[in-house]
């Protein structure tokens, strides 16, 4: 058991005493994700079923509701302590899981409800995530998230392979309803994984207990207020609107691609389930065995260039020979460039400010910010294409914005660097 235990401290590059609280945070990422992936496959459809010409729409939708939860988020965190306000979070969301399961089971006016859990999952993905990676920037130094953030991302794609093979299995024996309450019971289990880490976090210092058990104070727009008199926090803001833009014009294309290749639902269905299981399983090798070792290795500057990197090269393939089959590709390299090398350095950026920015300004940046990047992209796709703009040429137009967001990236892995001391 002990030569067992050196060999997984060895390979995850952890220290002895981080390796429950690893393991607690990879099981509850695991949890997390797989919840969320039962459910994506059904959004995926619903994105199609709610009507393609109302994606702009169903987006905007996402980003108002954003920005209406975002003050309440704040004006909770100000009164709560870290472990009861994550306590209150997904308590709120299995509620919300159990409404959304008696109204499909009613199964009227489901044209309007396919749109409001379109919506609902997309607020639900980016709030959850968004308060997990601020409980981990809280948990660990800059140091550890270095070693240990993309072995707790693999915990994520872990739960990301398993959630679309359970979506698969229970579609054969029950309706798509009880999807919900499959969902519903794996963020119980979050509940208990963050139970494990406070209990931890509390036993490690006398200045862990303390910081843990306080509310963060503040009023309930120091989010918004701590972003924008923060020049780090506006070049994150700036990175991830580079993101969510070019994302959005992908997802828009594939899923009108998608409609055109495919008549039935139940076959739209099957290949959004088989893209998600491709991209989480590359995501989760990668993840495992190379996004550690880069980062210690290169730092975050090379895991911040990977995605605008690969996005040069797929808007040049899209300008030059646009198809499904490259929209795919494209979508699948993106997509474990940001779940695997992205988002864990991205991670590592909040490890070096405010317990108060950990929590109020990243749950801003993470869901208003990204989701006004997405609802902004909407509508200017949908606007220029009604001007008669091609595909080939809005992917032009996109590939001066990659050298903006290459450059941000370096300036944000500098900043962190010099941040944290270590350059």
């Amino acid at each position: 058991m002990e030569r067992w235990r050196r060999s997984v401290i060895r390979f995850v590059q952890a220290e002895p005493q981080e390796l429950w609280p690893l393991a607690w945070s990879f099981g509850y990422f695991f949890c997390l994700l797989c919840g969320y992936y039962i459910l994506r496959p059904v959004r995926d459809e619903m994105a199609i079923q709610g009507g393609v010409q109302h994606l702009p729409w169903m987006m905007t939708g996402t980003f108002l509701t954003l920005l209406a939860v975002t003050p309440l988020f704040g004006w909770l965190s100000a009164r709560y302590s870290r472990y009861r306000l994550l306590l209150a979070v997904y308590l709120f969301f299995i509620a919300n899981l159990l409404v959304l399961y008696l109204l499909m089971t009613g199964g009227r006016f489901m044209e309007w409800i396919a749109r409001g859990f379109f919506v609902w999952l997309s607020v639900f993905n980016l709030f959850v995530v968004s308060v997990f990676w601020s409980f981990m920037a809280d948990l660990f130094t800059p140091a550890q998230g270095a070693r240990l953030f993309g072995v707790i991302a693999a915990g994520g794609s872990t739960g990301a392979l398993f959630g679309p093979l359970i979506t698969t299995g229970l579609t054969y024996i029950f309706p798509v309803p009880v999807l919900m309450l499959a969902s519903a019971l794996f963020l119980a289990a979050c509940i208990f994984c963050i139970y494990k880490l406070e209990v931890w976090s509390r036993s490690r210092s006398a200045f862990h207990r303390e910081s843990s058990g306080e509310p963060l104070g503040g009023g309930f727009l120091a989010g918004v207020r701590l972003v924008w008199s923060s020049p780090y926090l506006l070049g994150i803001c700036g990175y991830l609107t580079c993101l969510t833009m070019t994302a959005t014009f992908l997802y828009f294309e594939q899923v009108r691609l998608v409609a055109e290749h495919f008549n039935q639902p139940e076959a739209r269905t099957r290949f959004f389930s088989m893209l998600d299981f491709t991209t989480n399983l590359l995501t989760w090798l990668t993840q495992l065995f190379i996004t550690n070792r880069v980062v210690s290795r290169f730092g975050l500057v090379v895991a911040l260039l990977f995605l605008p990197a690969v996005s040069l090269l797929g808007f040049l393939g899209i300008a030059l020979w646009p198809g499904l089959v490259l929209y795919v590709v494209f979508s699948v390299l993106r997509r474990v460039g940001e779940y695997a090398l992205s988002k864990p350095a991205r991670e590592v950026l909040f490890t070096v400010v405010s317990r108060e920015e950990k929590y109020k300004a990243k749950n801003f940046i993470d869901t208003a910010i990204s989701r006004a990047g997405d609802a902004s992209t909407g509508w200017l796709v949908s606007g220029v294409k009604a001007l008669g703009v091609t595909t080939a040429q809005i992917a032009w137009g996109l590939v001066p914005l990659m050298g903006l967001w290459a450059w941000l990236g370096r300036w944000l892995a500098a900043q962190q660097r010099k941040q944290s001391g270590s350059g």
